[in-house]
């Protein structure tokens, strides 16, 4: 199909402008900041690669394709399936996984080896031996969210020597590092089981609290958590009680609820809790930027039919 005019409203280089010109030979391609559109200019776009503010989304006049940046779907996108509009939407689901598993990984080795303990050690000019480690090698993980982060991070771990089960919505065939693949329904029998729990999972209704006090006690006396999905999957009192008492080993955090973590929250001084401040996923490797270009240019040439990477699904609130 005819596209005159993709608008980007994301982060790009020159280069990144250079390939989405070459999937839509002819079309214009204008980068403009998000405080820089006008209604005028997105009702003249065919293409737009990028978050569009919500505020333009009713000026979206001739939109055939809205290629988001972010892989969750914010509640204003998935109202399109209620506009009219023929607008492909589809999400980033597939351009993170690399950066946020190999961020969790870090926090993990990081709480496996103490090294968040010697970090403070060393801004106290203390020289101490703090004892005994543990190892990835013959761990049990069990990833909560088995979509491109969890499969990129099951994959490093299984390369370290860990034995790891995957949690979906819907059971399936196991992905590379994965001895198998368990659904929801499941949850609760094996987090006993696991040595690390990893979640990687979108904001929805049955996600919010999913870690709550009950399923915390579960898990294995000494083991370790990991968030990078959003943070209200955990009920942060009842995680601050885990880590307080003991039973949890330590916790690794890219993400909290609310966003920035208040000052006053005691996760701050739990001294076996690694936090960063939702920066995981962010463009602070240029790869992430690359594959987001690349499934966008993707989706462009497989206009008007598809098949699409990373379509949304507006039921479920992310990738198909």
């Amino acid at each position: 199909m005819e596209i005159n005019n993709i608008l980007v409203v994301m982060p790009a280089y020159a280069e990144h402008e250079k390939q989405l010109q070459a999937a839509a030979p002819g079309a214009k391609v204008s980068k403009v900041k998000p405080n820089n559109l006008s209604a005028e200019l997105v009702e003249q776009t065919d293409v737009i690669v990028g978050n569009l503010p919500p505020a333009f989304l009713p000026h979206m006049k001739k939109a055939r394709l809205l290629q988001l940046n972010t892989a969750g779907v914010a509640a204003p996108y998935l109202a399109l399936k209620s506009s009219g509009r023929d607008t492909v939407l589809c999400c980033a689901s597939g351009a993170y996984g690399p950066a946020i598993s190999e961020h969790m990984v870090g926090m993990l080795l990081s709480l496996m080896k103490r090294l968040h303990q010697y970090r403070d050690d060393q801004h106290q000019a203390v020289w101490i031996d703090r004892g005994a480690v543990r190892s990835v090698r013959g761990a049990r993980v069990l990833v909560v969210g088995l979509g491109d982060i969890g499969q990129c991070f099951a994959k490093l771990c299984s390369t370290f020597g860990a034995e790891v089960i995957g949690i979906k919505r819907r059971a399936s065939a196991p992905p590379e590092g994965v001895s198998r693949v368990a659904t929801m329904q499941e949850l609760d029998s094996l987090l006993p089981w696991a040595d690390v729990v990893a979640l990687s999972l979108p904001e929805t209704p049955n996600t919010v609290h999913l870690m709550d006090t009950g399923r915390l006690a579960l898990m294995k006396a000494g083991s370790f958590l990991l968030n990078v999905g959003r943070g209200s999957a955990i009920d942060q009192d009842a995680l601050v009680n885990a880590l307080h008492s003991g039973h949890l080993a330590g916790a690794g955090l890219d993400v909290t609820d609310p966003e920035p973590l208040p000052k006053d929250h005691p996760l701050w001084w739990e001294p076996n809790l690694v936090l960063t401040p939702h920066i995981s996923g962010l463009y602070h490797l240029r790869l992430t930027l690359d594959l987001i270009i690349d499934i966008a240019c993707h989706n462009i040439k497989a206009l008007p039919d598809g098949p699409f990477i990373s379509r949304v699904d507006y039921q479920a609130g992310y990738r198909e």
